[in-house]
């Protein structure tokens, strides 16, 4: 019994003894929150810079503080983007001046077809009527393509509403890529249909005699 005793009281020793020394290594520091020592903590704590967080490493001669977010080369633009609207351009010039840059296709004609039912569908209707589950609610729903002077409205015109709305029409600038406006264009212009009088932009005949 008492050779038990005597091992047991060796056991809890030499444990008491384990612990304060890992006590004593793992509170090394003062921080309060400090994990202590850690085993290559740059395995799952990256070392990269942050989005919008401070890059020391770009610190310049006039000033304390460079973030990640910096602004692009003066004059250039990201790869594969396509500009939208030149700054102040109202809806009057953008019906004048704006032409579709992507070369029609049926291709694209589709691709436009596809966001049209993700995006208007549900005001202006399959047809384009304005008889949308959701346009038919609104105090005015919206006019058919084939109604009056919207039959005839330009490219640049129904690009400018896209993106910035007209009258109960939000805008969808911040839904719909540049390029995907003019892919939509093009599907509007099919529901549309062929122009009856002159229209203020010079693409939009050749755009008609490629669908016949």
């Amino acid at each position: 019994m008492k050779l038990i005793m005597k091992i047991n009281l060796k056991h809890v020793t030499a444990s008491l003894m384990l612990a304060v020394a890992f006590t004593g290594f793992t509170s090394c520091k003062n921080e309060v929150n400090s994990p202590g020592y850690e085993f290559a903590p740059d395995m799952y704590r990256s070392k990269s810079f942050d989005y919008y967080g401070e890059n020391v490493l770009g610190k310049g001669e006039n000033t304390d503080t460079v973030y990640t977010n910096r602004l692009p080369v003066k004059g250039t633009i990201s790869r594969g983007y396509l500009p939208a609207l030149p700054t102040g351009m109202s809806y009057e010039e953008a019906g004048l001046k704006l032409k579709n840059p992507l070369v029609y296709s049926t291709v694209v004609e589709k691709q436009g077809e596809e966001l049209y039912g993700k995006f208007c569908v549900h005001c202006h209707g399959a047809a384009g009527a304005g008889d949308g589950a959701v346009g038919l609610k609104l105090p005015g729903p919206p006019p058919a393509y084939t109604s009056g002077a919207i039959k005839n409205l330009s490219e640049g015109k129904i690009f400018y509403t896209i993106t910035f709305g007209k009258n109960s029409m939000g805008a969808h600038a911040s839904q719909l890529t540049a390029e995907e406006r003019w892919k939509l264009v093009y599907y509007v212009q099919k529901l549309q249909g062929p122009k009856e009088t002159k229209s203020d932009s010079t693409k939009v005949a050749s755009v008609d005699s490629l669908k016949k």
